[in-house]
């Protein structure tokens, strides 16, 4: 026994010796502030009569004890260890409970834990001050104990914590189990309790801001931040009921897909109310806490399904359900029948902003992550920097032009499918091949997975030609209309609409001014501002030009010439694993060559892709790579002979920013959508300042402009048909373009620089097989040009926005390079020998069709482009 004791004297010691350490550090400290306090000399007084009175207690307990007995020291050792111990722990509590010394943080006070903060919603606001949407989520109050399912209560009990009714906040027994896992080395299990988690989420208990100095440290961090938890719970377990804690676990949690509380998740999950969830349902939403994302059943299906099946074991294990109800029940699919909450979604006042909102959500969120913040609970004010004047501007301009487009596109295809291949031909199977990837096929596919799979298909089917009432987008009139159709006459519907996207920012601030990312934010979620990316077709050849300008190897100007000639180089790709090589020769759109020597300005003015060809060669296709990434595109790019035509997919949100640079004296700027952040209060958090640097020179910048400006002044440019917004020119109002049109005319086009903002265009259909057969009709000059020409014309007759017509400013740096003398005297100058004026395309021969045919290095094979 005496061996036994000394053994664990010596663990002991070993155990305590980094805390006696740092309660030697903090007992010199303590003295020393008190001696401050009271003074030296009194406290060396106290000193003197405490130990002296130490002294003779220790002699009268002498007297009286045995201490030569061998038992004497272990004795001894165990007694102060459960007082020191004692006495340290009170001591540890005290730091926690009172922050002593700024050692542990803040915890809730007696008032946040009587009235518990109700959550705030978080409001957005234009840069004119409009209110123009809301992050939020469910309060606490409107749902109470007795609108919950006991399905939720029992499969949550059963779940996260068993011995809910027979605990005061924290279970000693689960404790005790994590413990035993831990020293065993195996799956240590979670022993917080459903009130710790409670705390935990309600008052943000491990947020930086309630961080003291120990919660800088890591292992230590992790014991005040549970011993704080533990602490909140006894006391919400004081304050509150076992039905009131319930409750608000259940108003207070995060369900993942913006939907935070029971209520919500019930309505966005299942479009029921709590209390009419079922058990596997219930089962789903209380298996969701685990992990939010790796759960969740809108992402991971099967995981979540797994999940949910656990969930209904634990309800067996602790007698909630019986076997055979889960062997039943464990067989069915998830039935999610998702109904998302948006803000004043049908409002077209808040509407036009969802797109926009959208972006600003990703970036609140990461945001809010990085500083302990929630957007959906705090109530804070977003000020955004979209200018909501624009931002109707933006939306009417795109409405008014695209519904007009549509009834040419329309007409152009008559009764005929727009959907077609590369030569023109009517894709087989399109919409039944389409329609496998939609949610309505693949939850009609779940519910029949048990059937027979011929059986299946005639279910889904049948399912799926099935007619029935529902509400469409109609693009006649820009709003919603009841119909009769089945799901597959809805897919037909639906992609024959043309889609578009428009985004307008100063490129001096980086502030984004309107953002379109389609025609209606409630059926078209898809973003073709950000989320989309499509080829830029010609809209990328400015990227070249800039790099030949800007690069000191090449040091060309605009009035530099290149001769219009056939071009070809050799491509190596990979057939079949085997390396092999084919010729690439691109082609202007009028098919041919007219041999002449033409300006860089007035090749770049007119498109011309075989200029763009030996231009791109010249530099080196690497160049043109590097110079896209400096001026702002984020997406993957080769370096391949064809780089300068457009054939890799880039974002319309990229496009307008590497267009600012050339308006904003070479400098990139990112485009910023959020401009502050206040808190509730109206108090400043943090102001978002533009993040800006030098990409190219000035000169160069400058160059750049007075090149774009040659897509509308110089004879044969393809930006002309701006010069049927006529209003605009006015003043000696200058703007800068470049159309873009790709291949079979399934993307169109148009960057437009003016001296206030740059604006990006974008047109097609939601597929690359539906476009207008005709180029005449489906190039980016008809297309997506109206758009940008029709917003700017609004914008510049508000006079409430302060933005006045007039030319671009002079330059503040002397241009050493030649460009006024090769500029045309006139804008309607002409030439005879002009090459196909006013059209910009790109056409694109397939690679093999052979499915063993590796991409190519090149992803074109002959261009014609434009």
């Amino acid at each position: 026994m005496r061996e036994f004791l000394e053994k664990l004297n010596v663990i002991w010691q070993k155990l305590i010796a980094p805390f006696k350490k740092a309660f030697s550090l903090l007992f010199t400290l303590f003295y020393n502030l008190l001696g401050k306090i009271v003074g030296k000399e009194r406290l060396e007084h106290w000193s003197t009569t405490f130990l002296a009175y130490r002294t003779s207690l220790k002699r009268k307990f002498h007297s009286r004890v045995d201490v030569n007995s061998p038992y004497y020291r272990p004795v001894i050792v165990l007694w102060k260890t459960f007082i020191y111990g004692t006495l340290g722990f009170a001591f540890y509590i005290f730091c926690v409970e009172t922050n002593f010394l700024w050692l542990c943080g803040s915890m809730p006070s007696v008032e946040d834990l009587q009235n518990p903060k109700v959550a705030q919603a978080s409001e957005i606001y234009s840069a004119d001050g409009q209110l123009i949407g809301k992050f939020y989520t469910e309060n606490r109050t409107p749902i109470d104990y007795d609108s919950l399912s006991p399905n939720l209560v029992k499969a949550l009990i059963a779940t996260e914590d068993a011995r809910f009714y027979e605990h005061s906040g924290i279970d000693s027994r689960a404790l005790m189990g994590v413990a035993v896992g831990i020293l065993k080395g195996g799956e240590r299990g979670g022993g917080s309790t459903i009130t710790q988690q409670l705390a935990k989420k309600l008052f943000k208990t491990r947020k930086r801001s309630a961080r003291g100095l120990l919660g800088y440290i890591p292992l230590v961090r992790t014991i005040v931040y549970k011993t704080k938890e533990w602490l909140t719970a006894i006391r919400l377990e004081r304050n509150f009921s076992k039905e009131e804690i319930l409750t608000m676990y259940f108003n207070t949690v995060d369900y993942a897909n913006n939907t935070y509380g029971i209520k919500t998740a019930a309505r966005y999950y299942f479009n029921k109310s709590p209390y009419q969830l079922n058990v596997q349902e219930a089962a789903v939403l209380v298996g969701l806490q685990k992990a939010t994302n790796t759960y969740n059943p809108t992402k991971n299906y099967d995981k979540s399904l797994t999940r949910r099946n656990t969930v209904l074991s634990q309800m067996v294990k602790y007698n909630y359900l019986k076997q055979s109800e889960v062997d039943s029940i464990s067989q069915l699919p998830i039935d999610l029948h998702l109904t998302p909450e948006r803000f004043n979604e049908e409002d077209d006042e808040y509407a036009i902003y969802q797109y926009f909102n959208g972006s600003v959500e990703d970036f609140i969120k990461k945001w809010g992550e990085e500083n302990d913040y929630d957007p959906y609970t705090d109530g804070l004010k977003i000020r955004t920097t979209i200018d909501s004047r624009m931002q109707k501007h933006a939306v009417a301009a795109v409405t008014e032009r695209m519904r007009m487009l549509q009834q040419t596109f329309e007409s152009h295809w008559l009764n005929q499918n727009p959907w077609c291949d590369e030569q023109g031909k009517e894709i087989p199977n399109f919409l039944d091949d389409v329609a496998k990837r939609t949610d309505r096929y693949k939850s009609l596919s779940r519910k029949f997975a048990r059937l027979d799979s011929a059986i299946r298909q005639d279910s889904i089917r049948y399912y799926m030609y099935k007619k029935d009432t529902m509400t469409i987008y109609d693009w006649k009139t820009g709003r919603e209309k009841q119909v009769v159709m089945s799901s597959i006459d809805s897919l037909n519907y639906y992609k024959r609409i043309l889609r578009a996207g428009m985004m307008a920012m100063d490129p001096y601030t980086g502030q984004v001014k309107a953002w379109v990312g389609g025609l209606n934010y409630k059926f078209f979620k898809y973003d073709a501002v950000q989320q989309g990316k499509r080829q830029p077709g010609s809209t990328f050849k400015p990227f070249v030009y800039c790099a030949a300008i800007d690069s000191s190897a090449f040091n060309l100007s605009p009035c530099d010439k290149m001769v219009d000639e056939p071009f070809q180089i050799e491509v190596r790709e990979k057939v079949r694993g085997r390396d092999t090589t084919r010729i690439w020769r691109p082609k202007n759109s009028t098919g041919g060559f007219t041999y002449q020597e033409l300006t860089l300005r007035r090749a770049l003015a007119r498109s011309i892709n075989s200029v763009t060809a030996h231009l791109t060669n010249r530099i080196g296709a690497q160049s043109v790579v590097n110079y896209a990434r400096k001026l702002g595109i984020t997406t993957t790019l080769k370096a391949v002979p064809s780089i300068g035509l457009g054939p890799f997919d880039v974002s319309l949100f990229d496009m307008v920013a590497a267009y600012a640079v050339f308006p904003n004296g070479g400098r990139h700027t990112d485009p910023v959508v959020v401009a502050r952040i206040e808190d509730a209060n109206g108090s400043v958090i943090e102001e978002f300042a533009p993040q800006s640097k030098q990409v190219i020179s000035e000169e160069s910048a400058f160059l750049m402009v007075h090149m774009l400006k040659g897509g509308i002044e110089e004879p044969g440019g393809t930006s002309q048909n701006m010069w049927t917004f006529g209003s605009l020119f006015k003043n000696g109002f200058e703007i800068g373009g470049k159309t873009g049109t790709t291949s079979n005319n399934s993307d169109g086009w148009f960057m437009g620089v003016t001296k206030d903002l740059v604006v990006g265009g974008w047109v097609g259909g939601d597929d690359r097989s539906i476009h207008f057969r005709s180029t005449n009709l489906g190039e980016g000059a008809k297309t997506a040009l109206p758009l940008v020409g029709r917003f700017l014309e609004k914008v510049y007759d508000d006079p409430s926005i302060g933005y006045r017509r007039g030319p671009f400013p002079k330059p503040t740096i002397t241009i050493i390079k030649s460009y006024k003398g090769c500029a045309p005297s006139s804008p309607i100058e002409q030439e005879s020998d002009s090459t196909n004026a006013y059209s910009d395309s790109l056409f694109m021969l397939p690679p093999s069709i052979d499915p063993d045919v590796e991409i190519p290095d090149v992803p074109v094979d002959t261009t014609n482009s434009r």
